[in-house]
C-alpha cells in the first residue's frame, strides 16, 4: 500500500526514517536529516530539502554517496547483489538482458570511467519519464560523459542520484506524475515531424510553413480540441488559436459577450537540429489545465487564451517573433519578399499554406481586452540545474539585437597570395567573432555569439573573398544592448578598414528588455510557493514570446529546469515528467488563485 505525505509527517522518527530506506543507495542519513524539516508540504518539499542537505555536505560525503552506488550492468548485477531498489531500475533498462557485445562496451566504459574519475557512472537509468532509457541511449550517455571535467562530473553523479531518489520516492508514495506524463507524451508525439533532411537523421526540425510545421500546427489544434477547448483554429500567420470560454460567457444564449482574456503560449517552430521541449512545453502546460478543468465542468471568470505562435526562432527567414508579433501589430509587409535557401518567398509560401496575408492586420489583438499574458519555458541554462530547483521565477527577459552581414574581400590563390597582401573576409569575420567574445565579457552579464559564419562556394586553396556571419546581441538592459551594439559595430568598420574588405550588415530584429510585471510575478512567486518549493528569481538571457507581448500588456514568465546542464537548441535538451507536472500544477494554481481575485472584486 502507497504511503502517504500525511503518515510521513506525523509518524515517529523511526518509523518516518524506515518509510523513506533506500532512496538514497546505503546512505540513510540524508532522509534523517530531512525529516528535522517536518511537516512538509509536499514531496516536491521534501525531495528539495534532501538535495539541499546533500548540496551541504562535505566533497568526501558526497563521494562516498557516489560510491555507494554500483556499477552500470557491473560485477554486483552479475553476482546478483544489487539492492532491490537497483536491480528493478537496471531490469528495466534491459541492463540484465545485455547482449554479449553490449556487456563487453559497458564494462569498457565502466573501467574507463572510474580511471578517470574514480568513482562509479551514475546515471538514473529509468529515465526523464519514469518508463526506461535504453540501452543504447545509456551507452551514448555514458561516451558522452567520459569528456566532462571531474567537478562537473561529480555534480552531475549526484544530479543524477537526486533523480533516482525522486522516481523511488514516487513509487513508495504511488505519486504518478499523470499530467507531466501526458505532457511528456504530446512533445513524443508532437516531435515526429521534422522537416526534410533532418527527419531522415532522427534529428528534430521545424522551420516556419514547412510541411513538418503544418502537420506540427494540426497535432497541436487537434490536441486543444481532444482537451475541450470551444474554439480552436489557425490564424493568417499559422499561429494555432485555442480559447476555453469563461464562466460567464458560457451562460449566454444568442449573442456572445465575454468578459477579459488571459493569454498563454509559447512557439512550436524549432531550430535546426534543435531540442523538443523549447517553447513546446509551454503550448502544452496550458492544454492541460484546460482539459482538466474540461473534465471537471469548471469554467473560469476570464476566457483563457492559448496560442502556438507558429514562428519565434527567425530560421527560415530573416526575420523572428512572426507569430506574437502580428498580435501586436508588428509585422513589416516586406518580410513578405523575403526568399529562403530555396528561393521560396515568404509570400509564396503563406498561400502553399492556404494563409491569407490580407487578413495578418486583422489579428492585432486590443490590449484592453486582455488581462496579461504569461509562459511557461524551459530554462534553456544551466542555472536551476546546478541548484536542483525545478522552477524558477523570471524577473526580466534581456534586451537583444541581431544582425547579418558579409565581409567582402578578394578571392585569390592561397599558394601564392603572400599574407601582408591578403584580403581575406574569413580572417576579418573571425577577428570579429572574438573581439565579441571579449567585449560582452567585459559587462559581465551581457552575452554576443556569432552563430552562422560560412564561405561560400569556399575552397581550401583560395583566400576566401567573402564571408557570411551574423551576430546575436545580449544585455539585461537595454542601454547596456546598445553600448555593446555600438562598440562592436565600431570595431567591425576598423576592422574592415584595415584589412581592405567591405562589408554588408542587415538588423534583422531588435527587442527591448521585458521586466516581469510585478504582480504578474507575484502571482507566479504565489503559485510555486503553494507547491511548497522556495521562489527563485531569476533573469531569462533567452528571447521569448513574452517579450513581444510585454510591448502592449503585462506579462511574467515560469522557468522549468531543464536537464543535461540546462542544455537547449540541442538534442541533448531535456526537462522530465515530475517537472513538467510541477508546472501544470503551478499554473493551475495561478488559474485558481485569479479566479478568487477575480469574484471578490
Amino acid at each position: 500500500m502507497a504511503l502517504s505525505l500525511d503518515e510521513l509527517n506525523r509518524a515517529s522518527p523511526e518509523q518516518a526514517a524506515a518509510m523513506l530506506d533506500g532512496l538514497y543507495e546505503h546512505t540513510p542519513w540524508i532522509a534523517a536529516e530531512a525529516l528535522n524539516e517536518r511537516p512538509f508540504k509536499s514531496l516536491a518539499h521534501l525531495k528539495h530539502v534532501m538535495a539541499q542537505i546533500l548540496a551541504r555536505a562535505t566533497v568526501d560525503q558526497q563521494l562516498a554517496l557516489i560510491r555507494a552506488h554500483p556499477e552500470l550492468a557491473g560485477k554486483a548485477m552479475v553476482a546478483k547483489t544489487l539492492t532491490a531498489e537497483s536491480t528493478h531500475e537496471q531490469g528495466k533498462a534491459g541492463l540484465t538482458e545485455c547482449t554479449p557485445d553490449e556487456f563487453a562496451r559497458i564494462q569498457k566504459l565502466n573501467a574507463d570511467y572510474n580511471a578517470k574519475f574514480g568513482f562509479p557512472f551514475i546515471l538514473a537509468v529509468r529515465g526523464p519519464r519514469g518508463a526506461g532509457l535504453t540501452k543504447q541511449q545509456i551507452i551514448d550517455t555514458f561516451a558522452r560523459r567520459l569528456a566532462n571535467h571531474p567537478d562537473f562530473e561529480r555534480a552531475e553523479a549526484l544530479r543524477n542520484i537526486h533523480r533516482i531518489a525522486e522516481i523511488r520516492l514516487a513509487d513508495k508514495f504511488g505519486a504518478e506524475p499523470v499530467l507531466g506524463n501526458d505532457v511528456w507524451d504530446w512533445h513524443e508525439k508532437l516531435s515526429l515531424h521534422s522537416d526534410p533532411g533532418f527527419a531522415e537523421n532522427g534529428q528534430l526540425t521545424v522551420t516556419y510553413l514547412t510541411d513538418a510545421h503544418r502537420a506540427a500546427a494540426a497535432f497541436i489544434a487537434q490536441t486543444m480540441r481532444e482537451a475541450g477547448f470551444d474554439e480552436v483554429g489557425i490564424d493568417a500567420v499559422g499561429n494555432v488559436v485555442g480559447r476555453y470560454f469563461s464562466d460567464s460567457a458560457s451562460r449566454m444564449s444568442g449573442k456572445r459577450q465575454s468578459p477579459k482574456t488571459l493569454m498563454t503560449g509559447s512557439h512550436y517552430d524549432t531550430v535546426r537540429n534543435g531540442g523538443k521541449y523549447d517553447g513546446r512545453l509551454g503550448i502544452f502546460v496550458p492544454i492541460a489545465c484546460v482539459r482538466e478543468l474540461h473534465r471537471a465542468g469548471r469554467r473560469l471568470p476570464f476566457d483563457f487564451e492559448v496560442i502556438g505562435f507558429a514562428e519565434e526562432e527567425g530560421q527560415r527567414y530573416k526575420a523572428t517573433f512572426l507569430g506574437s508579433g502580428a498580435l501586436v501589430g508588428q509585422f513589416n509587409p516586406d518580410w513578405l519578399a523575403q526568399a529562403d535557401a530555396d528561393g521560396v518567398t515568404m509570400r509564396e509560401a503563406m498561400q502553399h499554406a492556404g494563409l491569407n496575408v490580407d487578413d495578418i492586420a486583422k489579428l492585432q489583438r486590443n490590449p484592453k481586452d486582455y488581462l496579461g499574458f504569461i509562459e511557461v519555458h524551459i530554462e534553456q541554462g544551466p542555472v536551476l540545474n546546478e541548484l536542483n530547483m525545478p522552477l524558477g521565477i523570471v524577473t526580466s527577459i534581456n534586451g537583444s539585437i541581431r544582425f547579418v552581414g558579409e565581409f567582402i574581400g578578394q578571392a585569390s590563390h592561397a599558394g601564392t597570395t603572400p599574407m601582408g597582401r591578403r584580403r581575406d573576409a574569413a580572417c576579418a569575420a573571425a577577428e570579429l567573432a572574438l573581439y565579441i567574445e571579449e567585449r560582452a565579457a567585459e559587462d559581465g552579464d551581457s552575452v554576443a555569439t556569432m552563430g552562422l559564419l560560412g564561405v561560400p562556394s569556399g575552397s581550401i586553396n583560395v583566400v576566401p573573398g567573402r564571408c557570411a556571419f551574423s551576430l546575436d546581441l545580449r544585455a539585461p538592459n537595454d542601454a547596456q544592448r546598445d553600448a555593446l551594439a555600438a562598440d562592436v559595430l565600431e570595431k567591425l568598420q576598423h576592422i574592415a578598414m584595415r584589412r581592405g574588405v567591405t562589408y554588408t550588415l542587415e538588423e534583422t530584429m531588435r527587442a527591448s528588455a521585458a521586466p516581469s510585471d510585478p504582480a504578474w510575478q507575484k502571482r507566479w512567486e504565489a503559485a510555486v510557493e503553494s507547491l511548497g518549493l522556495p521562489v527563485f528569481r531569476m533573469p531569462s538571457g533567452a528571447g521569448h514570446d513574452a517579450m513581444k507581448l510585454h510591448e502592449v500588456m503585462p506579462q511574467a514568465m515560469l522557468f522549468v529546469r531543464g536537464e543535461n546542464a540546462g542544455i537547449s537548441h540541442n538534442p541533448l535538451e531535456s526537462t522530465n515528467a515530475e517537472d513538467m507536472q510541477l508546472a501544470v500544477q503551478a499554473m493551475q494554481r495561478l488559474l485558481q488563485d485569479l479566479t478568487h481575485e477575480s469574484l471578490q472584486q
